[in-house]
Protein backbone atom coordinates (compact mmCIF):
# COMPACT_ATOMS: atom_id res chain seq x y z
CA UNK A 1 0.00 0.00 0.00
CA UNK A 2 1.41 3.39 -1.27
CA UNK A 3 1.05 6.17 1.37
CA UNK A 4 1.10 9.90 1.29
CA UNK A 5 1.46 12.12 4.02
CA UNK A 6 0.46 15.71 3.41
CA UNK A 7 1.12 18.09 6.72
CA UNK A 8 2.91 21.03 7.15
CA UNK A 9 4.32 19.80 10.02
CA UNK A 10 7.46 17.55 10.21
CA UNK A 11 7.09 16.19 13.52
CA UNK A 12 3.36 14.93 12.67
CA UNK A 13 4.73 13.51 9.60
CA UNK A 14 7.41 11.72 11.72
CA UNK A 15 4.59 10.38 14.26
CA UNK A 16 2.27 9.02 11.41
CA UNK A 17 4.98 7.28 9.59
CA UNK A 18 6.17 5.54 13.25
CA UNK A 19 2.32 4.59 13.79
CA UNK A 20 2.25 3.55 9.71
CA UNK A 21 4.98 1.18 10.73
CA UNK A 22 2.57 -1.07 12.31
CA UNK A 23 0.70 -1.59 9.51
CA UNK A 24 2.26 -4.21 7.49
CA UNK A 25 0.73 -3.58 4.24
CA UNK A 26 2.38 -0.06 4.14
CA UNK A 27 5.21 -0.70 1.73
CA UNK A 28 6.02 2.76 0.61
CA UNK A 29 5.32 6.72 2.30
CA UNK A 30 5.76 9.79 0.26
CA UNK A 31 5.37 13.29 2.08
CA UNK A 32 4.41 16.86 1.46
CA UNK A 33 4.30 19.91 3.48
CA UNK A 34 2.73 21.99 1.63
CA UNK A 35 -0.29 21.88 -0.98
CA UNK A 36 1.81 22.13 -4.30
CA UNK A 37 3.80 19.39 -2.96
CA UNK A 38 0.93 17.41 -2.68
CA UNK A 39 -0.62 18.08 -5.99
CA UNK A 40 2.45 17.19 -7.51
CA UNK A 41 2.61 13.88 -5.87
CA UNK A 42 -0.95 12.78 -6.12
CA UNK A 43 -0.40 13.31 -9.73
CA UNK A 44 2.86 11.55 -9.80
CA UNK A 45 2.58 8.70 -8.22
CA UNK A 46 -0.67 5.88 -7.76
CA UNK A 47 -0.87 7.17 -4.22
CA UNK A 48 -3.47 3.98 -2.58
CA UNK A 49 -4.28 6.19 0.70
CA UNK A 50 -3.36 9.91 0.65
CA UNK A 51 -3.16 11.30 4.84
CA UNK A 52 -4.14 14.92 4.45
CA UNK A 53 -4.26 17.88 6.93
CA UNK A 54 -7.09 20.80 6.34
CA UNK A 55 -4.78 23.87 6.74
CA UNK A 56 -1.23 23.98 5.09
CA UNK A 57 0.80 27.27 4.55
CA UNK A 58 -0.27 27.82 1.09
CA UNK A 59 -3.59 26.55 0.70
CA UNK A 60 -6.27 24.07 2.59
CA UNK A 61 -7.07 20.23 2.45
CA UNK A 62 -9.66 21.23 -0.22
CA UNK A 63 -7.68 22.27 -2.70
CA UNK A 64 -5.78 18.93 -2.66
CA UNK A 65 -9.22 17.28 -2.60
CA UNK A 66 -10.12 19.08 -5.95
CA UNK A 67 -7.27 17.92 -7.71
CA UNK A 68 -7.39 14.43 -6.92
CA UNK A 69 -8.52 13.15 -10.49
CA UNK A 70 -11.66 11.03 -9.77
CA UNK A 71 -10.44 7.23 -11.90
CA UNK A 72 -11.49 4.28 -11.65
CA UNK A 73 -9.36 3.33 -8.46
CA UNK A 74 -9.51 6.42 -6.55
CA UNK A 75 -7.09 6.48 -3.64
CA UNK A 76 -8.57 6.32 0.40
CA UNK A 77 -8.59 10.02 2.11
CA UNK A 78 -8.27 10.69 5.42
CA UNK A 79 -8.38 14.50 6.52
CA UNK A 80 -5.93 14.43 9.64
CA UNK A 81 -6.55 18.02 11.06
CA UNK A 82 -6.71 19.99 13.87
CA UNK A 83 -9.61 21.80 13.05
CA UNK A 84 -12.55 19.60 13.48
CA UNK A 85 -15.22 21.56 12.94
CA UNK A 86 -18.27 20.66 11.44
CA UNK A 87 -18.40 22.54 8.18
CA UNK A 88 -15.14 21.56 7.86
CA UNK A 89 -16.51 17.77 7.98
CA UNK A 90 -18.83 18.37 5.65
CA UNK A 91 -16.73 20.30 3.38
CA UNK A 92 -14.13 17.48 3.34
CA UNK A 93 -16.76 15.04 2.52
CA UNK A 94 -18.41 16.21 0.09
CA UNK A 95 -15.09 17.27 -2.27
CA UNK A 96 -14.67 13.42 -1.85
CA UNK A 97 -12.31 12.65 1.69
CA UNK A 98 -13.60 9.20 2.84
CA UNK A 99 -12.34 10.00 6.90
CA UNK A 100 -12.04 13.09 8.79
CA UNK A 101 -10.22 12.95 12.16
CA UNK A 102 -8.99 15.11 14.47
CA UNK A 103 -5.18 15.13 14.94
CA UNK A 104 -5.55 15.31 18.90
CA UNK A 105 -8.34 12.93 19.84
CA UNK A 106 -8.21 10.28 17.08
CA UNK A 107 -5.13 9.24 15.37
CA UNK A 108 -5.29 5.88 16.01
CA UNK A 109 -8.10 6.07 13.89
CA UNK A 110 -6.01 6.07 10.57
CA UNK A 111 -4.11 2.91 11.65
CA UNK A 112 -7.53 1.31 12.35
CA UNK A 113 -8.94 2.42 8.74
CA UNK A 114 -5.30 0.98 7.22
CA UNK A 115 -5.16 -2.24 8.92
CA UNK A 116 -8.79 -3.10 8.28
CA UNK A 117 -7.58 -2.78 4.20
CA UNK A 118 -4.33 -4.32 4.31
Amino acid sequence: MKVLIADDSSELRERVKMLLAEVKAVDMIREAENVRQAIECVRESAADVIILDMRMPDGTGLDVLQAIEKRDRAPIVIVLTSFPYPQYRRKCMDAGADFFFDKSTEMEKVIEVLAARG
